[in-house]
């Protein structure tokens, strides 16, 4: 596919058509020898043009392109904000210097970068927090013209995100955030989410646990205040009501508590059968070994229904054995899809561990966006925007997937995982069997109940 070239202030070509010896001898024009053929006049050419959009065409007017990543390098987070940096700058290496798995991808076979130009990457911490994510990412659109960033972890800065993408006209890829709001009341035409939301995980989890233990249980939930919690708290209710599960008591700690003590009193004290622990990242590795302390791990069945990236290592088989979880990607799956294999060899030799969630969903979102970029020939974002709405499915590290055009979610299938004990794993990072493989398309929410009424290309 021909490169993107400036022209003038508002457009750039984008596709050609030429003229070959076989359409010229369609249309009538055929010439009697190859030296005819050789002193014919130059080929004409067909231009498509698009106007200015966002950081098009000032971001591809050079021989390479931006991509910013928005990662949370400090606070509770930082774990799987440095685990997304790793796989963002993996990615970005295979995309320009191809990989078995770009390899095993027909459009990005070619290797190269995306469209002949190489990506450049820069890289921000968002902190955990809102604000200074909008930041980073705005200075990566004005100063970098970046044609793409991705970035999250938390799902209140994967909203403000995409809103800056929609805002600015520029595609927010988010890697890491599972709220419903992402793609739902909070959709944006310039936002896609490749990770399973609550919704689908809550899903994915109930009738496991419903089978494992019992019916019309009293459960008890530690709901980390702010949406991502929230978000899960409901799905899980609404995925369990079912089974006849009720809820117990419903503990809101801010994110980033250090102590506990407040909130696992109440639930010790609630008469749960079943205490479901939402948060994630270091609070989760805190809240699990508080918990420990006060009892509830052994007085209560303890869930875990969004195992964080890191909290095998941080928790051990001691702590996790036997208890039941999901996580969107887990390193094992490589036994079941051949790309995933290829991410995890890559990863693990240029980081020196097993990939986890956060990295995955950054790989393959990054993944699915240059595959739409050169299925439309052009970083045009309308046209990008419509490749990736088109439901075109491209094998990642989790088998075929694809974004919903509605909703811009990601139809990608859920692992419910059950912690190893100790003599059970294999190796030292072998801390999950995955008991199941839930597919996409029997977790996603309806389209019409997710509350997502997409922007227009031209909202802000």
């Amino acid at each position: 596919m021909a490169n993107d070239v400036a022209k003038g202030n508002s457009a750039a070509v984008e596709s050609s058509l030429v003229l070959t010896r076989r359409s010229l001898f369609a249309a009538g024009l055929g010439l009697g020898t190859a030296g005819l053929l050789a002193t014919a006049p130059a080929p004409r050419v067909w231009a498509k043009t698009y106007p200015s959009m966002g950081t098009f065409p000032a971001g591809v007017q050079g021989k390479s392109v931006f991509a910013g990543g928005v990662f949370p390098l400090t606070g509770p987070y930082a774990a799987m904000g440095h685990d997304e940096q790793r796989g963002f700058e993996l990615v970005v290496e295979h995309l320009n210097n191809g990989s078995k798995f770009t390899e095993a991808i027909p459009s990005l076979k070619k290797g190269g970068g995306v469209l002949g130009k190489k990506i450049e990457l820069g890289v921000a911490d968002s902190q955990t927090e809102p604000n200074p994510a909008v930041q980073a990412a705005t200075r990566f659109i004005h100063e970098n013209k970046a044609m793409v960033f991705t970035g999250a972890v938390s799902s209140a800065v994967a909203v403000a995100l995409e809103e800056v993408g929609q805002r600015n006209k520029v595609i927010c890829m988010c890697s890491t955030t599972a709220s419903n709001t992402t793609t739902g009341v909070s959709c944006q035409r310039f936002g896609f989410r490749l990770m399973a939301d609550n919704y689908m995980l809550a899903k994915a989890l109930a009738p496991v646990l419903a089978k494992q233990l019992g019916h019309n249980l009293k459960a008890a939930y530690l709901v980390p205040d702010y949406i991502f919690g929230t978000s899960l708290f409901s799905s899980l209710k609404a995925a369990f009501a079912p089974y006849g599960w009720t809820v117990a008591s419903e503990q809101l700690p801010p994110l980033g508590t250090t102590d506990f003590s407040s909130y696992l009193l109440n639930i010790a004290n609630s008469g749960a059968d079943v205490m479901f622990n939402e948060t994630a990242g270091a609070d989760s590795v805190t809240s699990t070994k508080q918990a420990m302390h006060f009892g509830i791990t052994k007085k209560m069945k303890y869930v875990i229904p969004l195992f964080s990236g890191f909290a095998g290592k941080e928790l051990g088989p001691e702590l996790l054995e036997s208890k039941y979880g999901t996580e969107p990607w887990w390193w094992s799956m490589q036994d079941k899809y051949p790309q995933a294999k290829y991410f995890v060899a890559d990863f693990e030799k240029k980081f020196g561990y097993k990939p986890r969630f956060p990295a995955a969903n950054t790989y393959d979102s990054m993944i699915m966006w240059a595959d739409a970029v050169e299925r439309a020939g052009t970083f045009y974002p309308p046209e990008v925007i419509k490749a990736l709405e088109s439901e075109h499915k491209v094998d990642t590290s989790r088998g075929e997937v694809y974004f919903r055009a509605g909703d811009h979610q990601g139809v990608s299938p859920v692992p419910v995982l059950q912690g190893n004990s100790k003599s059970e794993m294999k190796g030292p990072e072998d801390f999950f069997k995955i008991v199941g493989i839930v597919p996409g398309e029997d977790l996603m929410v309806p389209l019409n109940a997710s509350g997502c009424h997409m922007p227009s290309l031209t909202a802000v």
